[in-house]
């Protein structure tokens, strides 16, 4: 029996592709949210912050996940009420944004087309930029900087004042790159526009668009939360409009309302905003994206093509600390009510760039369908071997990009109440151990509580005005 010898080309190919599958096989930002999940779910923020600071790499450009860990560093800084340390890393997260923002996305397509998505550097979504001016905003708050604070809150709102126009001009770059790439590959085009890859989609991801978006890029806490800021300082002008653009946002939220009327009244009438608190309340864990698959039913698939499917990621939702606070004011009883909800916040623009990171995948699985076709009509033992090679490494390269700001909470909720004589609130969260909390002299305060679970200890910070 005649051996057919396997040339040098041939080998080099095999070899190529048997590591880059065992390099690639572990999807590294997905076993590395893993950890950071595991530290963070258990209130073990000391090894949260080490953990992430590790995966900040020092050079002079951010590459790779290095924004995303900048922004779960600061946010477990927050927690663990390092106010300046939370700060300096927010302002290099900042600083990578800014990188990120001058730079076009456009060349990211190919390298995802050829492996997945995981190789585009962590660029930020525009809610990310506006927490992460916002959590800044509140880190000043409670420094007693408030022209800092301001800076932070305009910056935020400018955030979301230019998101929609950047995410058409971007979305409009990225569907003229794609469609240069669909055209120079036919099958491509004919497998994106395929109604069954669309039917299955449904089928593993129905809730994908079944949630009650936001307007655009808008996040209802950080307009809110300004609302506020712009009332304790005075300018009733600039927080009437955030106040009443809240309320139209948030609806049936009779503490917003109260907050929206009482500025009208301060501004029309000369008076002023006293002897009141808020109670904010973070709540809870955000989003995170898990991995799907679905096999394709590509126009290339033969029993001669080994593997042929896309990765995708879907939102998976975690759980509020709990459903509300109650606060007790001189005998009175308040309960916290919803300002924001994360999730749909995170939604809202995840199914704004749904098509791209769908079409992405497609075109990658069609140019791995097309080289294990190409390389198994060489018919020769060499070719089997390389098609075998190529088939472990499409799989292997499958894999959904799956990050996400996983620090962020499930949503806010606030309660406005008359400041109290005795200078002492009562804060309860549904079948927990009551939070006493001193309100200091002053004209008006804002009480800030974090809890991500319902059995982390909270975080309380009162900050007088």
């Amino acid at each position: 029996m005649n051996r057919v010898k396997l040339g040098q080309p041939f080998i080099l190919a095999i070899s190529t592709l048997s590591i880059l599958s065992l390099s690639i096989g572990c999807n590294a930002p997905k076993e590395n949210l893993k950890v950071f999940n595991t530290s963070f779910e258990t209130s073990n923020y000391d090894n949260a912050a080490l953990f992430a600071e590790k995966k900040i790499g020092q050079r002079k450009n951010p590459a790779g996940d290095d924004l995303l860990w900048a922004l779960q560093l600061a946010s477990v800084e927050r927690i663990r009420q390092d106010y300046p340390k939370s700060t300096e890393v927010f302002d290099k997260a900042e600083d990578m944004l800014k990188f990120y923002d001058e730079q076009s996305k456009a060349g990211d397509i190919i390298g995802s087309t050829a492996v997945n998505d995981n190789v585009i550097p962590y660029r930020g979504e525009e809610y990310d930029g506006v927490m992460l001016n916002t959590y800044k905003a509140l880190n000043f708050m409670v420094e007693g900087k408030p022209d800092l604070a301001r800076v932070e809150f305009n910056r935020a709102l400018d955030r979301q004042r230019r998101a929609k126009e950047k995410f058409v001009e971007e979305i409009n770059k990225l569907n003229a790159e794609l469609e240069k790439n669909q055209q120079e590959n036919g099958l491509a085009k004919a497998n994106v526009e395929n109604p069954t890859t669309h039917q299955l989609l449904a089928q593993k991801y129905p809730n994908l668009n079944n949630f009650q978006a936001y307007p655009d890029f808008v996040n209802p806490f950080a307009t809110y939360m300004a609302g506020v800021f712009f009332d304790l300082s005075g300018d009733y002008s600039k927080a009437v409009d955030l106040l009443k653009e809240s309320y139209g946002m948030v609806g049936n939220n009779p503490f917003i309302a109260e907050d929206f009327t009482a500025t009208e009244d301060a501004l029309n009438k000369g008076a002023k905003i006293e002897n009141t608190v808020w109670v904010i309340f973070e709540n809870g864990l955000g989003p995170v994206k898990e991995e799907f698959r679905i096999d394709l039913p590509l126009f290339i698939v033969t029993n001669q093509v080994k593997y042929v499917g896309i990765a995708l990621p879907k939102l998976e939702f975690r759980n509020q600390a709990y459903p509300y606070l109650l606060v007790n004011s001189d005998g009175t009883e308040f309960m916290t009510l919803p300002v924001a909800d994360m999730d749909r916040v995170v939604q809202t623009e995840f199914s704004k760039d749904y098509p791209g990171i769908l079409t992405r995948a497609i075109i990658s699985a069609t140019a791995k369908a097309v080289a294990q076709y190409a390389i198994e009509q060489q018919g020769s033992n060499a070719a089997t071997a390389l098609s075998y090679a190529m088939a472990a490494y499409s799989f292997a390269s499958t894999a959904a990009d799956v990050r996400v700001w996983t620090a962020l909470p499930k949503d806010f909720q606030v309660a406005r109440l008359p400041k109290p004589k005795n200078g002492k609130l009562k804060i309860t969260p549904p079948g927990a151990i009551p939070i006493d909390i001193d309100i200091p002299q002053c004209n008006n305060a804002v009480v800030y509580i974090k809890i991500i679970n319902n059995y982390s200890i909270p975080v309380c910070n009162v900050m007088a005005f």
